[in-house]
């Protein structure tokens, strides 16, 4: 039987995960994983449907993988599959359709689809759906580093996010489960877990016994092994004075906050439905600050959001200005049909949107190297991933607890350690470099 898979994965750190859980229950199977290149028998996309440019992506990808080999079984999976399933059903380059809650089922489906020779479909109503899909890793190919799933859909519905109805609602992941997963991945030599999900301030809100983000990191804590615990996107609400106080007292919590923003003018971000204030935000940012020395502050920014004026434009770019980003996220506003953003009047043209967007990311791109200059003559910790090279000399590149990217120029075998190190200068306005 022909069991050659070639996988490719668009999007977020959650589809990431998702696929290598997908790639290891079909080495399971007996499924050999091959290159993305001609002569799969599977190709598997994990696709993504965030903007319209990420739809195209997937297009772009399904066809390419029918392209590589005609007789090839060509799965599209995952959100924007969940989104535009009945446009693949009409699609011929298309053999199988999975959207968000059975790609655990994914080897029995493409069985079904290369026997049955003919099109199918694996999709549920995800408004619906309230379990959730147990996927997990026994390894990971970073070996260093592991992104952890812990948590699927939203409840939130920002005006402009086509999520919810991509993922569904919000659905967490056991405690007990987690830990065997993360026990698993130290034993395998990993030393720094993230945890990650589409909204993760939101973990444990749909157990009936009261449990949180707060409880699930405290229960990890402990493992042997893991030096680090990183956490993924947080929404501002969850940042309160017990909540930051709490993880400053665990010494494995990485003082590295990932705060969506989305906008620092009160009146687009009523529009987005986002739920806070600037005010309220810049208070959070406040209490980290507060317990927390000196930690590394990200977001993400939508430029151009319908109804967007300069003047507003004007008072989210100081609203970044003062916050003092260590990295800001920059994201043209993408018409979603379906959403409330969608139907809005006041679309901007893209022309706009690329202007603004362009003053934030030089705005970033100063904030991100004044960040990096105050680590400069001082000891750091980092932690070394893979080997690379500088100017033709052996070198290993690795991350600081604040997220601060390291590159230690040595000949020693330095891969999956924890050094002690002293930052010399900033490298391409992206990396800090020791010798």
């Amino acid at each position: 039987m022909c069991k050659k898979v070639a996988l490719h994965n668009l999007g977020c750190k959650v589809n990431a995960y998702e696929l290598e859980a997908m790639e290891q229950l079909l080495e399971k199977k007996g499924y050999e994983i091959v290159p993305f290149e001609p002569g799969a028998d599977y190709y598997i996309i994990n696709t993504c449907t965030v903007t319209n440019i990420a739809d195209r992506k997937s297009r772009q990808m399904l066809h390419r993988a029918r392209k590589m080999n005609p007789e090839a079984v060509v799965a599209a999976v995952g959100c924007y599959a969940q989104i535009r399933g009945e446009e693949l059903e009409k699609d011929p380059m298309i053999d199988l359709i999975v959207g968000n809650s059975r790609k655990g089922e994914l080897p029995q489906l493409l069985q079904s689809c290369r026997l049955e020779k003919k099109k199918q479909a694996a999709l549920s109503d995800l408004g619906r759906e309230r379990k959730y899909e147990p996927l997990s890793i026994e390894k990971t190919a970073e070996h260093t580093r592991a992104f952890i799933k812990v948590q699927d859909g939203c409840n939130q519905f920002c005006s402009y996010c086509i999520i919810p109805y991509a993922r569904g609602r919000v659905r967490s992941r056991r405690p007990e489960d987690v830990l065997r997963e993360v026990r698993n991945l130290a034993a395998s030599g990993c030393r720094e877990v993230v945890l990650s999900g589409i909204h993760l301030s939101s973990y444990g809100i749909d157990f009936e016994q009261q449990t949180d983000l707060l409880d699930l990191i405290r229960l990890l804590h402990p493992v042997e092994g893991i030096d680090r615990i990183r956490l993924g996107s947080l929404e501002p609400g969850i940042i309160t004075e017990g909540f930051a106080e709490e993880l400053a007292a665990l010494p494995k919590v990485c003082p590295h906050f990932h705060l969506s923003l989305q906008s620092g003018c009160d009146r687009t971000l009523r529009r987005m439905n986002r739920r806070y204030t600037s005010g309220e935000y810049l208070e959070r940012c406040r209490i980290l600050r507060k317990y927390f020395r000196d930690p590394a502050l990200t977001t993400d920014i939508i430029t151009g959001f319908p109804g967007e004026t300069e003047e507003d434009f004007r008072e989210s770019a100081e609203f970044v200005v003062r916050l003092s980003f260590f990295e800001s996220h920059v994201f043209l506003y993408s018409r979603r049909e379906g959403t409330w953003a969608a139907a809005m009047e006041g679309q901007l043209p893209e022309a706009v949107k690329k202007q603004r967007s362009h003053v934030l990311l030089e705005l970033n791109k100063r904030k991100k190297a004044e960040y990096l200059e105050k680590a400069l003559g001082k000891e750091t910790e980092v932690l070394l991933e893979e080997e690379t090279e500088l100017d033709g000399r052996r070198a290993w590149a690795g991350y600081t607890r604040e997220y601060r990217k390291v590159l230690v120029l040595s000949d020693r075998e330095l891969g999956n350690t924890l050094q002690k190190v002293c930052p010399e200068q900033i490298c391409r306005g992206e990396f800090l470099l020791c010798r």
